[in-house]
């Protein structure tokens, strides 16, 4: 992509009110970023000024280290591109995943119950033995447990922000998302360098987790939770939903319940993905001594220093 390209995409990034669609449209459509100027007059937008903007994005980025990839690129995520409304850039920390190799998100809400917290946690792990990269999105919580069981499977667990990749968001999973980067994964945004964690943004954020994802697990989730808004976009993107069916009964988990009761389908483990999917890993060779790890101390001592177990 040439520099002319490139600033195009920062300024069509940066211009307000437009929906995601909508910018890929004006990508679709212009090369130059001369091409833009009369979009911009009649939407009422000074064309100096969303490029002030954009070159300081540029600026921003290259300072920090952190890369960026349009959707024009080949390397832009295959599935993420497929979707309605795709991101014009993704801005990120790490290494874009494998294209060829599937991923499965394990979300749910930030208050779990200490055995949703742990279903996450060896859910994610048994995943990552077997090769399968999680995405979630660095929340407290489920999402936490996630990230944090699928590293210590050996996976290149990946998470996507509701803010830029240079802001952390909670602070306290500073030291999480530095881990993540250390061993292999990504911290992927559509939010510029510098952007600050808007409620806003999140919901945005939740249809970028699905749309990565070849299939979309909900551990716990009460009535109202955002990952239930995760969940929806799964459906519309056509992914595999599930649900744990070891929490459906669970008081916490009337969300997950009513996903169940309308046909998603329920986990009883990471093989139950692998079986699906028509792959083998660890826990498919070797059932029984999965079953003991994940049920035996080696979980706890794992688990030891983020529950009070």
């Amino acid at each position: 992509m040439n520099e002319s390209q490139l600033m195009l995409d920062f300024m069509i990034c940066r211009i307000p009110g437009l929906k995601g669609k909508e910018k890929i449209e004006l990508v679709e459509k212009f090369e130059r970023e001369d091409d833009l100027g009369g979009v911009l007059k009649a939407k009422g937008f000074n064309m100096a000024e969303i490029k002030a903007i954009a070159e300081k994005d540029v600026a921003q980025a290259r300072k920090l280290g952190i890369k960026w990839v349009s959707w024009r690129e080949r390397s832009y995520p295959p599935l993420l591109r497929e979707i309605f409304d795709p991101p014009v850039l993704l801005f990120y920390r790490g290494a874009l995943p494998n294209p060829e190799k599937p991923l499965m998100a394990v979300v749910g809400t930030r208050k779990p119950s200490s055995q949703a917290a742990g279903r996450a946690f060896s859910i994610s792990r048994e995943l990552g033995q077997a090769g399968i990269p999680v995405v979630s999105g660095l929340a407290l919580g489920i999402d936490s447990m996630a990230h944090r069981g699928n590293i210590e499977g050996k996976a290149h667990t990946i998470a996507v922000l509701g803010s830029g990749p240079d802001l952390v968001y909670p602070s306290s999973n500073r030291d999480l998302a530095r881990r993540i980067l250390e061993t292999g994964g990504l911290l992927i945004s559509e939010y510029p360098p510098g952007t600050k964690p808007y409620k806003s943004n999140f919901p945005a954020r939740n249809r970028i987790i699905s749309a990565l994802a070849r299939g979309v697990l909900i551990v716990e989730a009460p009535e109202k939770s955002g990952s239930l808004i995760t969940a929806a976009f799964a459906l519309e993107q056509g992914r595999d939903l599930w649900v744990d069916g070891a929490l459906v009964s669970s008081p916490h988990s009337a969300g997950t319940s009513r996903l169940a009761e309308d046909g998603a389908r329920q986990l009883s483990s990471a093989e139950d993905i692998l079986a699906e999917w028509n792959l083998e890993g660890p826990a498919v060779r070797g059932k029984e001594r999965d079953k003991a790890q994940a049920d035996g101390p080696g979980l706890a001592a794992s688990m030891a220093e983020y529950l009070d177990i």
